[in-house]
């Protein structure tokens, strides 16, 4: 099987599914990582703040896969924003990964109150030119906190990583990231089970054969969202990369985009620091 890819803005592809390791404890990461890797995901989203980048390492390492195969994200946590303080907590991160570069490092949240993203991103342009990450990019950036990154440095985000699932849809940020060759990467993408009864959901599940879960993640893929579902069962990690064999109607993905309804399962970008 082979996971569709998207292109970023500077030439590099990330698989459009990965798996993500948000709420996991380390001791678990490296079984759940591993059987990820075993299915054939490679794609890996983990961040400083989950505690778990030793057991994603853990598991890199045990599993004899090149390195050139595998797609590995982490995110810099709130408390280490900062130029020099995001040049330490990169190589921290990196320490515990046991890796000598990443794929994509993203600023978890824009902390608008702390002020000091800016500073994190030209610590972050660094990295990039010194070949240290391979793509650079933000998590949960409204469109405000975009315009005034862009507007004072001269990398463009090359993903924005946000809440995203049909109980909120975010089309206007979607339409800004595709305006900028910014690419939508969804966290949270089943609402943490929220969206999984909705009716339209569980009707086309019921005419596809598939679980709603895979429709949700069908629904994501066709928009073109890059997506990172999160298990530590290994025949739900399975299911959930089953979802190239089938495909959603236009008229299912209207019915999924009526399912909209500002659902948050996480904080506002707005107030969070």
């Amino acid at each position: 099987m082979t996971i569709p890819t998207v292109q970023l803005n500077n030439g590099i592809r990330i698989p459009q599914l990965g798996f993500g390791v948000f709420q996991v404890p380390d001791d678990q990461t490296t079984a759940a990582v591993a059987a990820a890797l075993e299915a054939g995901y490679r794609s890996i989203d983990t961040a400083a703040i989950y505690g778990n980048e030793a057991g994603v390492g853990r598991a890199l390492a045990a599993s004899g896969l090149p390195r050139e195969e595998l797609f590995v994200t982490t995110k810099l946590w709130n408390a280490d924003q900062g130029y020099d303080a995001t040049l330490r907590a990169f190589d921290a991160s990196l320490d515990k990964l046991g890796l000598d570069h990443l794929d994509l490092y993203l600023i978890h949240w824009p902390t608008p109150a702390r002020d000091l993203y800016l500073d994190s991103w030209r610590a972050i342009e660094r990295l990039a030119a010194e070949g240290r990450i391979r793509a650079a990019g933000v998590s949960n950036f409204q469109p405000a906190h975009l315009k005034r990154l862009m507007d004072s440095s001269e990398l463009v985000p090359a993903v924005n990583q946000v809440e995203l699932h049909p109980g909120l849809q975010q089309a206007e940020l979607r339409a800004f990231h595709a305006e900028h060759g910014i690419a939508t990467e969804a966290w949270s993408p089943l609402a943490q089970g929220a969206v999984l009864d909705d009716a339209a959901i569980t009707a086309i599940a019921a005419r596809t054969g598939k679980s709603p879960a895979q429709v949700v993640l069908r629904w994501h893929l066709q928009l073109g969202n890059i997506v990172i579902p999160k298990s530590v069962t290994p025949a739900r990690i399975r299911q959930n990369l089953d979802v190239f064999d089938f495909r959603l109607t236009d008229e299912d993905m209207a019915q999924i985009a009526a399912t909209d309804r500002e659902l948050r399962t996480g904080p506002h970008p707005d107030q969070f620091n």
